[in-house]
C-alpha cells in the first residue's frame, strides 16, 4: 500500500504556503490551479484530515496541515541532500570522512584546514576524534577513522600508508609551585630516586581494540592518568605531578614561568610523528585532506 504523502504532494503543499495561494503556487510549479486543488483534496481524503480551513475567502492551513507542512519540508530537504549526495558520490566524493588527531597536535591547525574544505561546497560529513598514544592507530585499525594524524611509527603498518609530518621534542617540566621547583635548579640533574617521591602525570591511551601503551618512562610513587596532553599540561602547571611534555605545546607556560624545565637522569628522545591511512582507501575528500594535512605547519620541531 503506497503512502498518500508523496514527494509531489509535499512539494505542492510547500509551494502553496510559500507563494500564498493556489494560483501563485500553480504558476511556480507550471501547473493549473485545479491540478493543485485535486492533489490537496486527494491528500486530505486519504489521510482523513483537513489540511486547509476553507471557511474564509482564503484557504488557511489547519493545525494538522501545519504539522504536515513542517515535517514534509524536512523530508523534502533530506531528499535534496540525498540526491546531491548520490550525484556527489558518483563523481568520487565520499559522503563522510573521519579524522583522528593525536592530542599532541594543534586543534587550530586542523580546524583551519576544515574551514578551507567547507569552501569547496561538498556535502561531506566530517568528524574529528581526539586520540592519544596508540589511539590513532586503533582508530584506523578498527575502522573508526579514515585518516590518523600524529601517530608514531611503532605500531602495525602493513596495509597503511605513512608520511612524516614532523618531530616533537620532549622536555621534563614541573609547575612553579611544585616542591621540586625549590629543590632543584635549571642546571642541576634530578635523580631517579627523587622522581620516585612525586606523582607522575600520564596521558591515557585511547586504544579500544589494540593493546594499550604507556608514555611513562620513569617510576613514580603514584600515577595520575588524564585524557589528553592538554589535561596533562594543566595538571603539571597546577603542581599535581611531574613528567615530560612536548615543548611546542608549552611555549606560553615556559615564557611566563608557570612551568620550569629541569634535567633528569632519565631522558626522553625526540619522537617522529606521522599521518597514516589505509593504502586501498579511495575518495576525493580523502585525497584532499591527505594533501593538506601532510603539508600543514603543525608547529613541531621538524617539518616533513
Amino acid at each position: 500500500m503506497s503512502s498518500p504523502l508523496s514527494l509531489d504532494a509535499l512539494r505542492v503543499l510547500d509551494a502553496i504556503d510559500t507563494k500564498g495561494s493556489f494560483s501563485s503556487a500553480a504558476e511556480s510549479l507550471y501547473r493549473v490551479p485545479s491540478a493543485l486543488t485535486y492533489t490537496m483534496k486527494r491528500l486530505e481524503d486519504e489521510l482523513d484530515i483537513k489540511l486547509f480551513d476553507r471557511t474564509g475567502q482564503r484557504a488557511v492551513l489547519t493545525q494538522a496541515g501545519q504539522m504536515v507542512l513542517e515535517q514534509g519540508r524536512e523530508i523534502l530537504a533530506a531528499t535534496l541532500r540525498l540526491e546531491e549526495a548520490v550525484r556527489q558520490l558518483s563523481t568520487g566524493w565520499e559522503s563522510s570522512l573521519v579524522l583522528a588527531k593525536d592530542t599532541v597536535l594543534s586543534e587550530d591547525v586542523l580546524l583551519n584546514i576544515i574551514g578551507e574544505f567547507t569552501e569547496l561546497g561538498k556535502q561531506v560529513s566530517l568528524s574529528i576524534l581526539d586520540e592519544s598514544l596508540g589511539g590513532g592507530w586503533d582508530a584506523l585499525h578498527s575502522g573508526r577513522a579514515d585518516i590518523a594524524v600524529g601517530v608514531s611509527k611503532d605500531l602495525p603498518k602493513g596495509e597503511y600508508q605513512l608520511t612524516k609530518i614532523g618531530e616533537i621534542e620532549f622536555v621534563f617540566v614541573i609547575g612553579a609551585g611544585h616542591p621540586l621547583a625549590n629543590l632543584s635548579t635549571a642546571g642541576s640533574i634530578i635523580s631517579n630516586e627523587t622522581l620516585l617521591e612525586y606523582p607522575s602525570i600520564v596521558v591515557a591511551d585511547t586504544s579500544v581494540t589494540l593493546a594499550q601503551r604507556s608514555s611513562g618512562i620513569f617510576n613514580s610513587r603514584q600515577v595520575i592518568r588524564v585524557p589528553s596532553m592538554q589535561s596533562k599540561i594543566k595538571a603539571q602547571t597546577l603542581g599535581l605531578g611531574i613528567g615530560f611534555i612536548p615543548k611546542h605545546m608549552i611555549t606560553d607556560e615556559l615564557q611566563t614561568g608557570r612551568l620550569l624545565i629541569r634535567k633528569t637522569q632519565v631522558s626522553r628522545p625526540n619522537q617522529s610523528l606521522y599521518m597514516a591511512w589505509k593504502k586501498n582507501a579511495q575518495g576525493n575528500a580523502l585525497t584532499w585532506f591527505i594533501d593538506k594535512l601532510s603539508r600543514a605547519d603543525w608547529g613541531l620541531s621538524e617539518s616533513n
